[in-house]
């Protein structure tokens, strides 16, 4: 080709077009992405018809002149660098002059670039590549990603994580569970010194009165310590919490501003070796003698104890749950402040307390056992927001049905359970950023001997395996801030359902994160191995996040359990036109599952549209919805006990759950983007949700087929948007994670610093 023919405003083109012909990434859809680029130059008409001429998918250059252009690159001998911030871009203009001329990068040429997601691996083994540094894009600021994850409590997380650099959170390798204990124990009080513990408690105890910042608070100590995250979690959120959600102000005026100055180490008592998520089953008995005006707190049998507690071997109290029994009537499930020690640390009279010993993580946390013979407090020491014993010695409660009360005063405990699933988020956004900050300078494996081996984050099965998750975690961070905010303003009447939900991304997110980190660690290879590089110990910790604060087999189950609760509640309403409603919704379902133009619809626009994305997640959330129902009620016709239904429809009802939980999410995430101010940033974090979406359709593509919601040619067109939208935001993945906002003095893998 005699370069001589085009001017040079055509000539830059060319790199672009010899890339997404020879790898074949130009689409219908992507070509108004090229073609907007030309439109936008300053070229004459007649260069834009040339360079227009060849943007036609249905008639694609010829393979001659696609091999010409690779011989005029060739013989220009210039070096594209991929240590530019957008490197075909900088190549294309310095293609005959071999300088850069300091403009900057061509906006037209970077638009291409970025939107087309044309990254290392499309081009390194079509040009003469030089690398003098990791490649890395300034297009999105990190600041302001973290900025925007932070939300309104950015001034309370910044002035947390320059606390963490205090040498006492330095991390380093812990293997005596001893002195891990003793360091991990004065880390939990000098946060509560500064008021970090108490940030949930309003300010006549010491703190600000905002459970979301306290959460804010939580998820950011993972970067430190899984230990630290759940002890200081069980002292002030467990401990704490049950004093200020089930006590009342008697209790809050005795103990609550100890407990947030750490001046009082308590632990939360709730668990029993016997009875473990089957809270309303623990045989531990809170006997009330009237005679003397105690609570007598007694382990009936030798697996009655209570189990796995921590702060075990460091508390002075604990709040010991038990079946509260009054003038001989069982009461149910209550909560009692027991105290253990003495202020010596001398165990009290009837109380025995184990250590659990070495765990397979969180080994800095005191876990214990512990057992209560006859063991006698005031009866004042009973949290009795939900039921109380009177001067009369005669139980009181305004919830008069015991099952209610029960699960009333379970979920005041919620905001645990959130800050769990948080935690767990946390580790996964670590492991990630570990991860993914290793891929940007190892390099492994060429195409040639003269071509420099690849950055393993160039390729495509690196991007899907690191770039997906990232996706994820922001779509889940989005949520569990909204769940948070929505749980602290919750009423006794709105709390069920937030109960329902919590429980349902308590499960999703804690099993999300397990599995991301043992993806991290095998996409580091042997280096993600080592206890040096922080993954192996996130793996060990956040493994235990899966059971803790309610299993997740046991709390997908609750969640679908208050799905269909809701269902049960629409469908049985006297009023008509919500059962039209109700199956009016099942009409459109068929008519949109067996719309050819629906389940065929493989345009791109299509596939990244939030709408579909959201009819998909409910549609199936609808339909598994509709069919649990169905069999319940299918069973009941014919007999079958209650129980004997759920034990048939169980995994029916953890699909449910599962379902659920990632609908919601996507409902939760799609609202906050839709609401953003930042248009650059809007547009991130919409491929960001679409990936989302997308991953949950591919994943569960077998069922979508099975209902004929989409076709085989929709479910690979899905597949490669899945792939595609990685490939589109791999220039940004090193903002992405920067964007979590991990301290640095906290990033201290050598893997994740070179």
């Amino acid at each position: 080709m005699d370069t001589k023919k085009y001017a040079p405003g055509i000539v830059k083109y060319i790199p672009f077009l010899y890339v997404v012909w020879a790898d074949n990434l130009l689409s219908a859809s992507e070509i108004s992405v090229f073609k907007k680029a030309v439109e936008n130059d300053t070229l004459t008409q007649a260069e834009k018809d040339r360079v227009n001429s060849w943007l036609r998918p249905g008639n694609p250059p010829e393979d001659e002149v696609i091999t010409s252009w690779k011989q005029l690159i060739d013989a220009s001998g210039v070096k594209l660098l991929e240590s530019d911030n957008y490197p075909l871009t900088a190549f294309s203009q310095r293609l005959f002059s071999n300088e850069n001329d300091g403009s900057g990068p061509d906006e037209n040429l970077k638009f291409i670039e970025i939107n087309l997601g044309i990254q290392p691996n499309h081009y390194r083994h079509l040009f003469d590549v030089r690398t003098d540094k990791v490649p890395t894009t300034d297009f999105y600021d990190p600041l302001q990603i973290d900025l925007v994850l932070k939300g309104a409590h950015a001034p309370h997380i910044d002035k947390f994580r320059k606390l963490l650099s205090d040498p006492l959170f330095q991390w380093n390798i812990q293997r005596d569970k001893d002195a891990f204990r003793i360091r991990t124990l004065e880390q939990v009080k000098l946060l509560a010194s500064h008021g970090y513990g108490a940030m949930a408690y309003d300010k006549a105890y010491g703190g600000i009165g905002n459970m979301p910042a306290y959460a804010g608070i939580f998820e950011n100590l993972m970067y430190v310590d899984g230990s630290l995250t759940i002890k200081f979690g069980v002292q002030f959120g467990l401990f704490g919490g049950s004093i200020q959600n089930l006590g009342t102000k008697k209790h809050h005026d005795q103990w609550l501003k100890a407990t947030g100055e750490a001046k009082i180490l308590g632990c939360f008592a709730m668990t029993e070796t016997g009875h473990g998520s089957n809270v309303r089953g623990i045989k531990t008995t809170a006997t009330y003698v009237r005679e003397t005006g105690t609570i007598v707190i007694d382990t009936p049998g030798k697996n009655d104890n209570k189990e796995y507690i921590g702060n075990a071997l460091h508390a002075r109290m604990a709040t010991v749950f038990a079946q509260l029994i009054v003038n001989g009537t069982n009461e149910g499930v209550h909560a009692i402040l027991v105290p253990v020690r003495d202020e010596n640390g001398d165990l009290m009279p009837g109380v025995r307390i184990e250590d659990n010993g070495y765990k397979l993580g969180l080994n800095g946390v005191d876990n214990g056992k512990i057992w209560f013979s006859n063991v006698s407090v005031p009866r004042e020491n009973l949290l009795d927001r939900f039921g109380r014993i009177d001067g009369n010695g005669n139980y009181q409660s305004d919830i008069s049905n015991p099952n209610k009360r029960f699960f009333t005063m379970l979920g005041t405990l919620v905001g645990g359970r959130i800050c769990v699933a948080k935690g767990a988020l946390s580790g996964a956004k670590m492991a990630l950023a570990i991860a993914v900050k290793y891929a940007l300078y190892r390099r492994q494996f060429n195409s040639g001997e003269k071509v420099q081996e690849d950055l393993i984050m160039d390729y495509p099965s690196h991007q899907l395996r690191l770039i997906a998750p990232i996706a994820l975690t922001y779509v889940y961070h989005i949520t569990l801030d909204h769940m948070i905010r929505s749980y602290a303003s919750s009423t006794e009447e709105t709390r069920r359902q937030t109960e329902t939900q919590a429980a349902a991304l308590k499960a999703l997110i804690t099993d999300f994160s397990n599995t991301t980190i043992q993806e991290c660690r095998e996409a580091c290879g042997g280096k993600g191995y080592l206890l040096e590089n922080r993954i192996g110990d996130l793996k060990n910790d956040v493994d235990i996040f899966t059971t803790f604060e309610g299993d997740n087999t046991v709390l997908l189950q609750l969640a679908a359990k208050g799905v269909l609760t809701d269902f049960k509640s629409e469908f049985n309403s006297d009023h008509f036109g919500d059962i039209l409603k109700l199956l009016g919704t099942q009409l459109s379902d068929r008519l949109t599952t067996f719309n050819p133009l629906f389940t065929n619809n493989t345009d791109k626009d299509h596939l990244f549209d939030p709408g579909f994305h959201l009819e998909a997640l409910q549609y199936r959330t609808r339909r598994l919805t509709f069919t649990a129902a169905s069999r319940i009620r299918s069973y009941l016709k014919k007999g079958v006990p209650s129980q004997q239904v759920s034990l048939n429809i169980q995994t029916h009802l953890i699909t449910l759950g599962k379902t659920y939980g990632a609908m919601l999410s996507y409902e939760i995430f799609s609202g906050f983007v839709e609401n953003m101010a930042d248009k650059r940033l809007q547009f991130l974090f919409r491929k960001l949700g679409a990936l989302y979406a997308l991953m949950y359709i591919r994943d569960n593509a077998a069922w979508y087929l099975e209902h004929g919601y989409i076709s085989s040619n929709k479910s690979k067109a899905i597949r490669q948007r899945v792939e595609r939208l990685c490939t589109e935001l791999r220039p940004h993945v090193a903002s992405l994670v920067d964007g979590y906002g991990i301290p640095e003095h906290c990033l201290t893998a050598p893997i994740g610093k070179k």
